[in-house]
């Protein structure tokens, strides 16, 4: 065998071990971050973790203020950043020209959003939302906030759903009759809703989990809110304060962290769920 024969084998399994190997590692370490909060947070989780509140600082009691302030905030934020993410994919697909200067502006603001550190949005949310608007430190705040924090992803990821669209559908569309604006609403948003979702859970996600922004804008406060202009607690909160600021708090902040988790899957789950019920509604069209 030549040598360029072996050099070629070698590269190839140098080429496949890395092929192989990379994932293998990324997989590792996840398994090994969720064993070791399994591991440390299983034990404390029973029903009235789930449904008390929390006592003693956190070292006794439960979550359920905090898990209904996540879903406050969450749902805040979706209800304000998905209707903003999905009207300006349609400006910038359906509306506006490629070439327009105004497409142009709008994408590198969001781009600049995207990368933004969250600690940021946390300081902007608090001079806006929370004392220039007078919302104090409260739910509604942190949801604003976080609405700001999600609608780059969601933009963009609408965006690209809707540039997936085939322009058959369009070109069907108009030569049915229909109005632009009617082809938008019953053609061309159904066909993207898929990827719309898909980029929907990597909101909800980063929302889910956030801390910072959320410190100072819905604050620290345990208690079950009784209104969105109350302040909250929510789970990534709650596992920052427990982990740093309370003295014996480490097993209840891996509980915590592994309620979070499985929220996140679940979630993930669902929603992956309703983008191939979808996909397959909208293959089965005639």
């Amino acid at each position: 065998m030549s040598i360029d024969a072996l050099r070629r084998r070698r590269t190839a399994r140098v080429v496949d071990a890395a092929v192989w190997g990379v994932p293998a590692i990324t997989v590792a370490a996840l398994a090994w971050l969720l064993a070791d909060v399994v591991w440390h947070g299983a034990g404390q989780i029973d029903l009235a973790f789930l449904t008390t509140a929390p006592r003693s600082a956190g070292r006794a009691g439960g979550i359920a203020p905090m898990l209904v302030s996540t879903a406050i905030v969450v749902a805040i934020a979706v209800a304000v950043a998905l209707p903003l993410a999905v009207g300006t994919a349609v400006l910038l697909v359906e509306v506006l020209p490629p070439s327009a200067s105004a497409g142009r502006w709008i994408r590198r603001s969001l781009d600049i959003l995207a990368g933004m550190p969250s600690i940021v949005f946390g300081l902007f949310g608090n001079l806006v939302f929370c004392t220039m608007l007078g919302m104090g430190f409260s739910l509604l705040s942190g949801g604003l906030t976080l609405a700001c924090m999600v609608l780059p992803i969601l933009m963009r990821a609408a965006e690209e759903s809707l540039r997936g669209v085939p322009d058959g559908c369009r070109r069907g569309a108009l030569a049915l009759g229909m109005p632009r604006h009617r082809a938008i609403t019953a053609v061309i948003l159904p066909c993207g809703m898929p990827g719309i979702i898909d980029g929907l859970t990597l909101g909800v996600g980063r929302a889910m989990a956030e801390t910072a922004a959320l410190v100072f804008t819905s604050g620290y406060v345990d208690r079950m809110p009784s209104a969105l202009t109350d302040s909250g607690r929510t789970l990534a909160v709650h596992v920052f304060d427990l982990s740093m600021n309370v003295t014996g708090g480490d097993r209840w902040a891996y509980a915590t962290a592994l309620v979070l988790i499985g929220l996140l899957l679940v979630t993930a789950g669902l929603l992956s769920l309703a983008s191939r019920f979808l996909q397959r509604k909208g293959a089965h069209k005639p």
